[in-house]
């Protein structure tokens, strides 16, 4: 499970819908907000949250997002949604694959990886 912090959860969840081109539901929980991301018992399941205590940053440990087949089309996405890609799709080896990082809408950095 992971969990990433906003600071405007509005926002936060319109940008992971976008970038991500998912569904995410949105609960409250005792004043806090959460937008769970789909799950379908086959992936680690996380969501955006927003509340007391959790402050978005781009320091500490770096959660990796599924890029799909090809994780350009999501970089192409996040810079369409206010996202900043600051290491563009870089290839870690023929063997593993592809990673790039990006600052979300909230300061979080974040990354993708991808086969291809």
């Amino acid at each position: 499970m992971f969990e990433i912090p906003a600071s405007d959860f509005t926002r936060a969840v319109s940008f992971y819908k976008a970038v991500l081109s998912i569904e995410i539901e949105e609960v409250d929980m005792e004043g806090i907000r959460m937008g769970l991301f789909p799950n379908d018992g086959t992936n680690i399941s996380g969501s955006v949250i927003a509340g007391e205590g959790y402050i978005p940053s781009p320091d500490g440990a770096v959660i990796y997002l599924n890029g799909g087949s090809d994780l350009q089309v999501i970089l192409d996405r996040i810079t369409a949604s206010s996202g900043t890609v600051i290491v563009p799709k870089t290839e870690i080896s023929p063997e593993m694959g592809f990673y790039a990082l990006f600052i979300d809408t909230e300061g979080n950095k974040l990354g993708v990886y991808s086969q291809g």
